[in-house]
């Protein structure tokens, strides 16, 4: 495929990833990047060894009202553990369950929002993550849809998981002590993957210590991975029609840190993440292990994560975690 194809295709992802479109507008100010990154390391991942909890938690959900900037406005949506019995659907305002949780962050795509994603994101906190999804002013449902602002994600998203972790301090919250503040991921489906991206790259946060890229590619964020190693996780359908396979392989390719890719030769750009039941529970199997591992520390997560991707002949993996 020629280079030029697949810049055309990568474009065309941040115009058209929305699950519903998006319509055109004025281009909002895209903010100036920040200093240089520092260049990426490669030592083995900083959260020490640990277990991951072997229950299923029930699933709270609420929300946080957000502005960065006083322009920038932020709501976030919160899935997190809760107590009472697992299963049935997120419950509004439920009182969270004992214990200290690994915090999420989820970006979501061009005219999307974090509740499209509720399937995948309720099975993160069901096995013991806050899962943290703010809904970008531009990018949103609702917004202008323009994706340029895709460049100004990244700070939206380290605003966001500074609010969501001042939480954990906070006198009276819900969540108070309920947060490990210390283990924390980046995630995002198509323009919220080259968000995700960007939060490693030259808008590096280095309380990050892993990443999930669903149908993302660098465009605008580059491929420079800074600062301390961080295993990166790529979900990838290699049918996507809207961010060429090949896109989304060259970042990973770029990886410097422990790593790994899930491909899916009959995935297109959304449906395995999004409505195939099958799909899903093989994406979402594996996700779950890869966080298991990267903010728990546990080693048998890690074990078990090839048979997870592989199960069923709908996923290939390549593994260099």
């Amino acid at each position: 495929m020629s280079r030029r194809r697949t810049s055309a295709l990568v474009v065309a992802a941040l115009l058209t990833v929305g699950l519903a479109g998006c319509s055109g507008g004025a281009a909002p100010t895209v903010r100036s990047a920040p200093t240089a990154p520092p260049k990426a390391t490669t030592p083995a991942p900083r959260v020490p060894a640990g277990h991951a909890p072997t229950e299923a938690f029930a699933v709270g959900v609420r929300q946080l009202k957000l502005n960065r900037d006083g322009d920038r406005p932020l709501p976030v949506t919160l899935w997190y553990p809760a107590g009472g019995a697992a299963g049935g659907t997120p419950e509004r305002s439920a009182p969270a369950a004992t214990g200290r949780f690994p915090v999420v962050m989820f970006c979501h795509g061009l005219g999307a929002r974090p509740e499209d994603y509720q399937l995948l994101l309720s099975r993160w906190a069901a096995a013991g993550f806050v899962v943290a999804a703010p809904k970008f002013p531009h990018t949103g449902t609702g917004g202008d849809g323009n994706p340029l602002d895709v460049l100004n994600q990244p700070a939206d998203v380290s605003y966001a998981l500074t609010q969501v972790l001042a939480l954990d301090a906070k006198a009276g919250d819900p969540l108070r002590g309920r947060l490990d503040t210390e283990r924390v991921a980046a995630t995002g489906h198509s323009a919220g993957g080259v968000t995700t991206i960007g939060l490693f790259t030259a808008g590096r946060d280095e309380r990050l210590d892993a990443g999930i890229v669903f149908a993302g590619a660098a465009l605008g964020v580059g491929t420079a991975f800074a600062g301390t190693a961080a295993p990166q996780l790529f979900v990838h359908g290699e049918a996507d029609e809207v961010v060429d396979y090949a896109a989304g392989k060259a970042v990973y390719d770029a990886v410097p840190w422990p790593k790994a890719m899930l491909s899916l030769p009959k995935g297109d750009h959304g449906r395995a993440l999004l409505t195939d039941a099958r799909a899903l529970r093989v994406i979402s199997d594996t996700t779950v292990e890869f966080l298991r591992w990267t903010l728990y520390g546990d080693a048998q997560a890690k074990d078990r994560l090839p048979a997870d991707a592989t199960r069923g002949d709908l996923a290939t993996l390549d593994d260099h975690l």
